[in-house]
């Protein structure tokens, strides 16, 4: 890691979105850089500032 943290989204963009699995909502985990799905269980990584909604890029989300 190099301490810089990432690129936030646009905040009206993050307010749109919805998990592509399971249309739920999505929280914004600033601190890893994820939109985090808790009903699918998946966090999708944010990559310059741009959302990453694939489900085969999301990290499954620890039980």
């Amino acid at each position: 890691m190099t301490g810089i943290p990432p690129k936030a989204p646009d905040p009206r963009l993050l307010e749109m979105l919805v998990c592509p699995v399971c249309r739920g909502p999505l929280v914004y985990d600033r601190e890893k850089g994820e939109l985090i799905s808790q009903r699918a269980g998946l966090a999708y990584p944010i990559r310059d500032g741009i959302p990453v909604m694939l489900p085969d890029e999301a990290r499954v989300l620890e039980a």
